[in-house]
């Protein structure tokens, strides 16, 4: 007799249009003016959601990135070693423009556009999306200094790939692509980058050509060491200055970057984060000695933005995956989805979902080119609020889906153990809870934009055009709006203590203004009553009674 048949498993979740089955993904590119961007985001979602795509991710985070320190015959090379499968999923991301596209080509929708990409790809393997964003977000940094955009422009712009740093011994000839990482971070200082002690000193004469620096120091997190270039904080004597160091220098020899060791971390295993040696390494001045954090600004507003996005599509990935085990899964004679508690528990999820993917794809559409005064007021606060809440909201999203598969989802041979351990990464990268609170506060009260109104007004009118639209909404911005104006009176320690309530309720709003003008009202009224109301739920499943939760799950 046989004892080992498998049945009431779920088949396996392949071959899926990762845009086109994702409702709130394909109404938001359309409605924030990317329409244009329809077909080929089908396309790249059909390419995700196949066998071999999902079958590299799990290659490149089970095959780890190596560290090769020395050539066999004990020359220092400082390289990292990739699994083929992590050059294929980099690879066709960088094809499909999920890097610069938006800067290539900035018409209206173009960062839209590029977002929708990004997530899709990040949903399935969210490691390469690390030096992704950060080439996305270099481009604005570089285009500061003429002579540097001319050289790495063209580089950072291109979608090809090679996994190679090029140049070296008997080879001068540089690479036609480039991916940037940064490193600001020191052990002494962490979040804290004005206390590095990492030196700068301006030499003449360099083989790297006149004017460059020379830096020396220890950066305790280099994000993706195998860049061909990076975003690097250092001291003047004016204070902290940012450079671009490159991997290899004009003359096709290796600058010097000793990566000292690759971070053991608790996920984002397929990508390499590491600490570094600069001594007597070449560097590029960007902008002007003494004013390096805000020339490198620039790039943390568009890594933070991609944190969002990261941190959304692993909550798509998370309800995804708990949603198809629901709907093929049986127990006590019915499907999973159709049992009251389950259909409450992935349709709480579905909104999270949805709410996170509006305020992205918005967040989105106002760093678009074309934006206005108040655009960039409105993103300035919008983003950090959102990187806030939609980080923090990421990790127990992801565990919630996990328990829905049961001891599957707790297995690796399921990716959702592997998100589970991904999310955090969001939360803390480009700035931790309390630092992006505190940053909330810079921008509501220190940062006035002359003749377009400050930061708040831009954002309180985003979020009250739904004004009139649900009574509890109605009520939350009421007190909100009390709240800021609590805390803008408040003495700067009374601030601080208030500034991660007042950052929720503030994302909570913007999110429930965009789901009540966007959405149908069985998802946006759900979401109202289950987060805004008295009634509100501390965890996933906590329905209003009366929400439609099979309304909320016919647009997973």
């Amino acid at each position: 007799m046989a004892t080992h048949e498998v049945f009431n498993q779920p088949p396996p979740r392949v071959d899926v249009d990762e845009f086109g089955s994702n409702t709130a993904l394909v109404d938001g590119v359309t409605r924030y003016d990317a329409a244009w961007a329809v077909d080929d985001l089908h396309r790249i979602g059909r390419a995700v959601g196949t066998e071999e795509f999902q079958h590299d991710a799990e290659r490149a985070n089970v095959r780890e990135p190596r560290l090769v320190s020395h050539d066999r015959h004990g020359n220092r090379v400082d390289e990292v070693e990739y699994d083929e499968a992590y050059h294929r999923v980099i690879r066709a991301a960088v094809a499909e423009g999920a890097h610069t596209a938006a800067w290539a080509e900035p018409k209206p929708g173009a960062n839209v556009a590029r977002a929708a990409t990004f997530m899709l790809f990040a949903q399935i393997e969210p490691g390469h999306a690390c030096p992704v964003s950060m080439t996305h977000a270099a481009v604005p940094v570089v285009a500061q200094n003429d002579a540097l955009a001319a050289e790495w422009m063209p580089r950072l712009l291109s979608r090809d790939y090679s996994g190679e740093l090029g140049g070296g011994s008997g080879s001068g000839a540089p690479k036609s692509s480039a991916l940037f990482g940064m490193a600001m971070t020191e052990k002494q200082g962490g979040s804290d980058v004005r206390a590095n002690t990492t030196r700068a000193v301006a030499v003449s004469g360099v083989d790297a050509g006149d004017g460059s620096y020379l830096l020396t120091g220890h950066k305790w997190f280099c994000s993706a060491p195998m860049s061909d270039a990076f975003l690097v904080l250092a001291q003047t004597d004016a204070g902290l200055g940012c450079f671009l160091v490159p991997r290899v220098l004009g003359d096709g020899s290796r600058n010097v970057f000793r990566i000292q060791r690759l971070k053991d971390k608790l996920g984002n295993r397929a990508n390499a984060s590491s600490e570094i040696e600069l001594d007597g390494t070449v560097g590029f001045l960007i902008g002007e000695e003494g004013r390096g954090v805000r020339t490198i600004i620039e790039m943390v507003a568009g890594t933070r933005l991609d944190c969002i996005l990261g941190t959304t599509a692993g909550m798509r990935q998370a309800t995804a995956e708990a949603l198809w085990h629901v709907r093929h899964r049986t127990a006590f004679g019915a499907l999973l989805v159709d049992q009251p508690a389950m259909t409450a528990v992935v349709a709480d999820l579905a909104l999270e979902t949805e709410a996170a993917t509006a305020t992205a794809l918005r967040l989105a559409r106002a760093h678009d080119a074309d934006a206005s005064a108040d655009e960039v007021a409105f993103r300035r606060l919008a983003t950090a609020v959102e990187k806030y809440w939609i980080c923090k909201r990421g990790p127990a999203h992801a565990y919630e889906a996990l328990e829905c598969l049961g001891g599957n989802g707790y297995t690796e041979a399921f990716p959702l153990a592997r998100r589970y351990r991904e999310q955090p990464v969001m939360a803390v990268w480009e700035g931790s809870g309390n630092v992006i609170a505190l940053d909330v506060l810079r921008a509501l009260t220190r940062e006035p934009l002359s003749g377009s109104g400050d930061n708040y007004a831009a954002f309180d009118a985003e979020v009250a055009m739904a004004a009139g639209e649900h009574p509890v909404f109605d009520a939350h911005l009421a007190a909100t709006r009390r709240q800021v104006a609590e805390v803008v009176a408040s003495d700067e320690r009374d601030a601080a203590a208030s500034a991660r309530s007042l950052v929720a309720n503030l994302a909570l709003a913007l999110q429930a203004s965009l789901l009540l003008r966007t959405a149908p009202p069985a998802v946006s009224h759900a979401f109202v009553e289950s987060r805004l109301g008295e009634n509100r739920g501390n965890l996933y499943g906590e329905l209003p009674r009366g929400a439609d939760a099979a309304a909320i799950l016919e647009r997973s």
